[in-house]
Parts: C-alpha cells; structure tokens; sequence
C-alpha cells in the first residue's frame, strides 16, 4: 500500500510540473537595432559620441545580448523590472500599434536597466527616430554611421541673440503624473525628472549662451550653430542645438533627457 501511494503521488507531482506554462523569450528579429556603436569618439570623461554628436556614456548602448536578456524579463513581467510602474508589452504582428509598441519596451528597458530612470539616454540609440518614423507612416530609418567628429564651431553674434520664435518647443510639460519618486511622464509615457523639461526662459538662456560661444558651454567638445534659414538641414542644426543645450544644462551629459522634450521627432520629420 505505501508503494503505491508513494507511485501516486509522485505522478499527482510529474502532471503538475508539466503543466506548468513555458516562458518563451521575444524574436529577436523583432527586436529594434540600437543604431549607434558604443565608444565612439571617446573624450577622456567617459563621454562618446552618440546620435547626432550628443554625448552620452561611452558604455551606451548596452552589450546587446544583455539587453534582450532584460527585455526578455521585462515582457515576460508584463512592466519594467527595474521600475515596475511602467507597463512593457511586445506585440508581435506588423501593425503600426504593434511596432511602436516594440519600439516603446525597448525604450523602457535602455533607460532602466539598472534601476528608475537609470540606464543609457535615448539619444545613445535611433529609437526615438524609428518610433517616429513609424507613427509617420514612413520606414523606419537605417541605422546611421557612427558619429563624424564635430565641426568647427561656425561664427556667432556676440550677444547670442537668437530669434526666439525660431527656438523648437518642448512639446512637453513639466510635472505630469508624479509618481512621488521624483519621476513624472514624458513623450509615450517614458519616466522623465518631474524638473525637466525645464523652464523655457533659462532654457533660451542657456541656447543663447551656447550659440554665442559657438559650442555647449557646459560641454566645449559639442559645437553648436543656429542657422536661421528655412531648408531642412537649417531646421535640424536648430534643434540639434536645442537638444545638446537641453542635455547639457547642469554640465556634460547632466541636464534633461531628450524624452523630456518631442525634439528627436521634431528631428526626425525634417531630415
């Protein structure tokens, strides 16, 4: 009698095992390219080169096999592990929705692989980009070539006047939904400071004093120029120049992140 409970329950045990609901990891095929090498132009700081000359840590974009890894943990948690409040989902069809969506868990991973809102910048990957693209209609962009090194910073009026209603706007607004971490919404629901994007006229300010000295003052490898005419390579040295004012508010690579602001799509629709 006891060895035929013992051969009971041990099968009761072997159905319950197998029962068990099989975790399998996203296509990689579907996952986003990040667009960008890490360690491009190095400036001693442990700054490189990202999109469009923005720094960013030399150690972005992550090693890619371990960011699936943790975008593996993400979808399979249904939210970001690291900062749980943000839902991540990985839909696999080839709709637009989908597609964004694909783009947005990848998003939500880079910027908090080792915790809230820590991770790498949006602007060390051409995400941002491909999501536009996407919600544009248009196809996603290629993967662009690393970095050239920064051009000679071009000349600029003393004073640093720029014309203000040629200054890009934000898009968007400081202090929504404060998760009461420090953290609030930013464009697609992406955790920002709740400080940022900050006010508009110390942010012109600060546009000014860069244009001025022809380069980010807080960040004098990254040039900048604010040309004023109306082509599209004008429009986007203009909110190139907003964008590295924008992250280099308090000093190289400190400032608000690019997610704070519609800039990388504003970018993205003129080029």
């Amino acid at each position: 009698m006891k060895f035929t409970t013992a051969i009971f329950a041990a099968g009761a045990f072997f159905v319950s095992v197998s029962s068990a609901p099989v975790r399998r990891d996203v296509d990689p095929n579907l996952i986003p390219q990040f667009g960008i090498a890490a360690g491009v132009n190095p400036d001693g700081t442990g700054n490189c080169d990202g999109v469009n000359g923005i720094k960013i840590p030399c150690s972005c974009p992550p090693d890619r096999n371990a960011f699936i890894a943790d975008l593996n943990a993400n979808v399979a948690a249904g939210h970001a592990t690291n900062n749980p409040g943000i839902a991540v989902s990985f839909p696999t069809d080839n709709s637009q929705a989908s597609q964004i969506a694909r783009v947005q868990a990848a998003l939500v991973t880079l910027q908090n692989l080792r915790g809230p809102g820590v991770g790498c910048p949006a602007s060390s990957t051409t995400l941002v980009a491909q999501q536009a693209a996407i919600q544009a209609g248009t196809a996603a962009p290629a993967p662009v070539p690393a970095p050239a090194a920064p051009a000679a910073p071009q000349a600029a009026p003393a004073t640093g006047g720029v014309d203000v209603s040629l200054v890009p706007e934000f898009g968007v607004t400081a202090g929504q939904s404060p998760d009461g971490t420090g953290n609030c919404i930013g464009i697609n629901n992406i955790k920002i400071p709740c400080s940022c994007p900050p006010d508009r006229n110390t942010f012109i300010a600060d546009l000014n004093a860069n244009v001025a000295a022809g380069h980010a003052t807080n960040n004098p490898s990254v040039s900048l120029s604010f040309p004023t005419g109306n082509s599209n390579a004008e429009k986007a040295a203009r909110i190139e120049a907003a964008l590295i004012t924008l992250q280099n508010l308090n000093g190289p690579g400190v400032g608000c992140p690019a997610s704070s602001t519609t800039f990388s799509a504003q970018l993205a629709a003129v080029q």
